[in-house]
């Protein structure tokens, strides 16, 4: 009954407050999800449209470019149209400053990217949050998830409050979500989440694949039942899931792990549906896989740079963004009976990858299952400082010894050439990222 009267009245009242058409958007989203493939497309292309006329008339950054490229924004019918623009990369939205703002934006909140590849990334949003909203929402149903349905959150959230923080976490317990931050993972902390997750018995878990996973070896280590709670759907997002991380995940929480998939500086751009399919939201965004060097679309199956274009974005738009991610596009229709179309996989950032001696290119999971097959490591890092040293970071179990380093540094040196010099540090601990994330290749 709550949850009825969370997602069917407190939750879109909070929306309206707040000046959001979630609830309009998330009807419409829940009916174009069942068109046919072509028909969904058409629906893409005339939003790609009417969003180019409009940044094209009103936002200084774009009337200039399009008029320098001589590029007709009421002409597009399509994705494919987008060929004709270069993409744009954080670079570029920090030169452009100011002249990305419509003339026509109301009023727009500030954000900023982690900073996880460099400098922090400052943008606007206005409308855009409604989408994602509305997106996320259809999402979560697929799995028998509703607003206001028991929810603990593993996030980037800072321990010390602001005064807006403590009216979030009002409006959090309203909606019955708990949150808990993943950058303080301390073997004490994680003691603590794991009792508050069979405290509140959550519907759904959603959060970062590496801190549930760490949670998961926690668990299991102490004896910990967490397969009783009748948990639907751990959703992990904004880092790459590793296979081990899913299986431990799930063996855990008895509940399947669904990937989603999107940033905060390009927009909740797909999430898994129960059958395995990466849904895109293909009906507002935009998203092409391309060559990093050249921009050049890549079909199906095809590695490439994931570049983004968000329709609901007319405000402070970014027009074929990079994201720094790898991925493919996945050919044919998903087996759930959804027109969206689908990735196939994302790799990861390009910082997920190392470069041998000889130049040879390859995912940094070459490295980690190195060290995930030993039993004695219980986390780590890679440090690629140069195609000549790279440094791993080991935080030790009982029983590592100087053979198991001799282990990794010739494991290492087969994968990336023998006159690689390899350093392996044991250290007591591995801090995650500012923002909570972990990432096991930097």
């Amino acid at each position: 009954m709550y949850t009825r009267i969370v997602s069917r009245l407190l939750f879109p009242l909070h929306e309206r407050l707040k000046g959001h058409d979630t609830v309009a958007r998330l009807a419409r989203l829940e009916e174009s999800q069942w068109w046919e493939p072509e028909r969904i497309a058409e629906l893409q292309g005339r939003n790609l449209r009417r969003f180019l006329v409009e940044i094209g008339r009103h936002v200084p950054y774009f009337r200039e470019r399009f008029a320098e490229l001589g590029f007709r924004p009421e002409r597009v019918t399509g994705a494919a149209d987008l060929a004709a623009l270069p993409p744009m990369d954080k670079e570029a939205v920090r030169a452009a400053g100011d002249r990305l703002r419509s003339e026509r934006a109301g009023r727009l909140s500030r954000f900023n990217t982690g900073g996880s590849s460099g400098e922090p990334l400052i943008f606007y949003l206005g409308e855009r949050v409604s989408h994602d909203v509305a997106a996320k929402w259809r999402a979560t149903r697929w799995w028998g998830v509703e607003i206001g349905d028991p929810e603990v959150v593993l996030w980037g959230s800072p321990i010390e409050r602001s005064k807006q923080d403590w009216v979030r976490e009002a409006r959090d317990r309203l909606l019955r979500t708990r949150l808990l931050p993943a950058f303080e993972m301390s073997p004490a902390n994680q003691d603590r989440f794991l009792e508050v997750i069979r405290r509140v018995r959550p519907r759904q878990l959603f959060g970062y694949p590496s801190a549930f996973a760490l949670l998961a070896e926690r668990a299991r280590a102490r004896g910990v039942a967490m397969d009783d709670l009748g948990i639907r759907v751990v959703f992990c997002t904004s880092e790459r899931l590793y296979d081990h991380q899913r299986q431990a995940i799930e063996a855990c929480f008895h509940a399947p792990v669904a990937n989603g998939y999107g940033a905060r500086d390009a927009g909740f751009l797909a999430h898994a549906c129960p059958e395995g399919g990466l849904h895109l939201s293909a009906e507002d965004v935009v998203v092409e896989v391309v060559d990093p060097e050249s921009g050049r679309p890549l079909g199906p199956g095809e590695l490439g740079e994931i570049v983004v274009t968000h329709t609901a974005t007319t405000d402070y738009p970014f027009v074929r963004y990079r994201t720094g991610d790898l991925g493919r596009l996945a050919a044919g229709r998903c087996p759930c009976g959804r027109g969206l179309p689908c990735l196939a996989e994302v790799e990861g950032r390009a910082t997920d990858f190392v470069v041998a001696a000889d130049g040879t290119v390859m995912h940094g999971l070459a490295l980690i299952y190195i060290l995930r097959d030993m039993p004695e490591v219980a986390r780590f890092r890679i440090h690629q400082e140069s195609r000549e040293r790279t440094r791993v970071q080991v935080v030790a179990r009982d029983g590592w010894s100087e053979g198991l380093t001799r282990r990794v540094v010739e494991g290492f040196r087969a994968r990336l050439g023998p006159e690689v010099e390899v350093a392996v540090e044991v250290v007591e601990a591995i801090p995650p990222e500012a923002s909570g994330k972990f990432r096991y290749v930097v």
